[in-house]
């Protein structure tokens, strides 16, 4: 495994995350194809065991219960001190108005709860999982830095908005003195690629890290196109994504799959890769529900794209309303 300095700040994450949205109560919240503790187990242990310092989780995934599983798991088998934990705030988890949003009073009851899951007195990274229209910034990121003071977090991140939202929120940090958001969260894989316009850029420029989600578009550059899974089919936020433009993803997808069938890997390998190419990246969050999601991921470390790979890679790419906010 390797690792990165997330943007300029002083914190280093492997350069594969494990998201663990795929770890909670099937019972719990409307993600049914969810793995519970005895399941998740072997699979955060195996990316334990691999390297991967780097987990990623959120307050409103299978409502709570991700945060426990993953705390729990990772309780057992790690040292506090030598692993990141990463968690959001904003979805609704609860009644009223602080069980949701970026209020001052939802961000103060939602640090603690998720502590409380986690089994920890702090979380590395306490992102805000959306832009909140309803809240003004200065609210927000005057509680999110007095999180910080409090020891509660140690790095803020955000995830996926625009890029003059995200700009906003940073000068408003510079303009009183609270901490600034580290990392950005976004949306960003073959067949979506919009975040390379503005919100990359803009990243680079100011020493943001960023952690994509979907690298792998909801699994679906690592099989058939029309080929469905348990998840896929019970995927709730997932069936109104990638959406648009599916005649151009498919040849993307049929570019992954001749690629990786050249080199002799799986597909999943290959995509993660370009992604691991790009300066703007930091580390891709990948998920898992079988041993060898967490084995692709970690492979993908270490291969290494020809230009023209990279090239055919990215040829039949063409332009997408941005989604996922």
């Amino acid at each position: 495994m390797r690792y990165r300095r997330l943007g300029r700040s002083g914190l280093e994450v492997s350069t594969v995350v494990l998201g663990c949205m795929s770890f909670g109560d099937p019972n719990r919240g409307s993600h049914t194809w969810t793995l519970d503790l005895e399941a998740s187990r072997p699979l955060i242990r195996a990316a334990l065991e691999a390297g991967v310092n780097t987990f990623d989780t959120a307050n409103v995934y299978s409502l709570g219960s991700s945060e426990e599983i993953t705390g729990t798991v990772l309780g057992e088998l790690a040292r506090r001190e030598e692993i990141i934990i990463a968690t959001k705030v904003n979805g609704r988890v609860g009644p009223g108005p602080n069980g949701e949003g970026l209020s001052r009073g939802a961000i103060m009851t939602q640090i603690d709860a998720s502590l409380r899951r986690l089994g920890t007195d702090y979380v590395d990274l306490y992102q805000i999982h959306r832009f909140d229209p309803n809240v003004p910034i200065e609210e927000t990121m005057e509680a999110l830095d007095d999180v910080v003071r409090a020891g509660k977090a140690r790095y803020l991140g955000a995830s996926s908005m625009y890029a003059w939202q995200f700009a906003q929120m940073q000068h408003a940090a510079d303009l009183n003195g609270w901490t600034r958001f580290v990392s950005m969260q976004d949306q960003y894989s073959l067949v979506m690629r919009e975040e390379e316009r503005e919100m990359l850029p803009y990243c680079v420029d100011q020493g943001v890290g960023t952690l994509p989600w979907s690298p792998l578009a909801r699994g679906r550059l690592t099989r058939d196109w029309d080929e469905t899974t348990s998840r896929s089919a019970n995927d709730e936020f997932g069936s109104s994504l990638y959406r648009q433009v599916e005649e151009a993803d498919r040849r993307v997808a049929a570019a992954v799959a001749a690629v990786a069938g050249e080199r002799g890997v799986p597909r999943a390998q290959v995509a993660l890769a370009w992604l691991l190419h790009k300066p703007a990246v930091t580390a891709p969050i990948f998920g898992a529900t079988k041993p060898h999601h967490v084995t692709d991921a970690v492979a993908a470390v270490e291969l290494e794209l020809s230009d023209d790979e990279l090239a055919r890679l990215e040829a039949d790419y063409v332009p997408h309303l941005p989604e996922g906010f």
